[in-house]
């Protein structure tokens, strides 16, 4: 068994490696930072497919389904296995601490690695809940952030853009240089061109998420009852030009699209439901791409402090609405809000107060930057309490297989 000390390397946001011990903590302390339901799951529980179950808010969806509603089905993740030069991406090693926590309490999970946008990873997954899991689903959560799709039909292949609609854009972003110090700089993103918007609709937006729905429909697998949530963002209007405004926003749009239309569908033929669940701010592997985010979710962090509300905790009040602990309660579009902490008028406009006097110079006193930096290396395992840095660790950790 490879066994190496590792420590954090990095290009900007990008980590080279990640640490199996601090990926199995993280998710033990999401585990531990899950409230436990009011009344204990009993009986196999519901069966759930979570779609993108490695990562940001779909690992989250995933660890609040075990322990808030006692889940057990199909979880699909696209994950590097670990190298001889590379460890493992850190979501191969979360899926492994997510499958252990599975195992300790009697869940039965099985982890899929593959192209989610496949029809054989349809197929595959549609066949696991025909004949291990009484041919009945009753949950779906869609989790997907990825910079291509490939259509099965047409074998064309899409890729996603982050760029303003109409003009370009500049906002203020936070990065750090080689030795972790701050910068904030201005960045200029040109408009979208061509057909940028129509391909990051084909990818980030509903089609592959209604597919999903199609071909379990078509197996006869959907439940009476069936219930479907699209995870979603809209967030500050500091960042909408980018973001809610721009090519991801017209993606989400049409995510939010297809929700209505399968939620008026499902509640037909099965009396089941189709929502966007919109959530708060997060430090994602997703979310440190888009320029002005980080610098947001840092200012966010400075004015909120410990009152930030975590993605576990979240998405735990989802699941309730969901299985009936909580109501389930929608906008004046049919969507779920977990986000309401985030968009108060007191919150933002502290925030936005911050986001003009941010400087360089004044960064420091503005924002969380130690939790936000902690946060960042939190997703490649490091920088994670309790773990410790200076010993040798396996990397080469197996893909969890389901018991027999």
């Amino acid at each position: 068994m490879s066994e190496r000390v590792l420590t954090p390397r990095n290009r900007g946001f990008l980590f080279l490696d990640s640490h199996p011990a601090g990926c199995e903590r993280l998710v033990a302390d999401m585990w531990q930072e899950c409230p436990d339901p009011a009344d204990a799951p009993e009986g196999a529980g519901p069966v759930a497919l979570i779609i993108g179950s490695s990562a940001g808010y779909g690992l989250a969806a995933t660890v609040a389904g075990l322990k808030r509603a006692g889940i057990r089905g199909v979880m699909v993740s696209f994950e590097k296995a670990p190298t001889e030069r590379r460890t493992a991406t850190a979501g191969w090693y979360r899926t492994a601490a997510t499958a252990e926590i599975a195992r300790t309490v009697g869940r039965d999970l099985v982890f899929l690695n593959g192209d989610a946008f496949s029809d054989t990873m349809k197929n595959q997954v549609a066949d696991l809940v025909e004949q291990r899991f009484g041919g009945r689903l009753d949950y779906l959560i869609y989790s997907v952030a990825a910079p291509r799709r490939t259509d099965p039909d047409t074998g064309a292949t899409y890729a996603s853009v982050l760029k303003p609609i109409g003009r370009a854009d500049r906002t203020k972003s936070l990065v750090f240089d080689d030795q972790g110090v701050p910068e904030v700089r201005e960045v200029r993103t040109g408009p979208a061109e061509g057909d940028d918007v129509e391909q990051t609709v084909a990818v980030m937006g509903g089609a592959d998420w209604e597919r999903w729905i199609d071909h379990l429909d078509g197996r006869g697998l959907l439940a009476e009852g069936f219930a479907t949530a699209a995870l979603s963002y809209i967030g500050s209007p500091l960042t909408a030009a980018i973001y809610r405004q721009g090519t991801i926003g017209a993606a989400k749009a049409h995510l939010e699209a297809t929700a209505r239309t399968l939620d008026e569908r499902l509640g037909k033929t099965l009396a089941g439901r189709a929502v966007t669940s919109v959530n708060g701010a997060a430090v994602t592997q997703s979310s440190t791409a888009i320029p002005g985010i980080a610098l947001y979710t840092g200012l966010l962090r400075g004015v909120l402090g410990a009152d930030l509300v975590p993605p576990v905790r979240q998405l735990a009040e989802l699941w309730d609405q969901f299985t009936g602990a909580a109501p389930l309660t929608l906008d004046d579009e049919g969507r779920v809000r977990l986000d309401v902490w985030e968009l108060t008028d007191e919150v933002q406009a502290a925030v936005a107060e911050r986001w003009q006097a941010a400087t360089t110079d004044t960064i420091a006193a503005l924002a969380d930057l130690e939790w936000f930096s902690a946060e960042v290396r939190r997703l490649y395992g490091f920088s994670v309490p309790g773990v410790d840095y200076t010993a040798a660790v396996a990397t080469d950790v197996p893909w969890p297989v389901p018991a027999p």
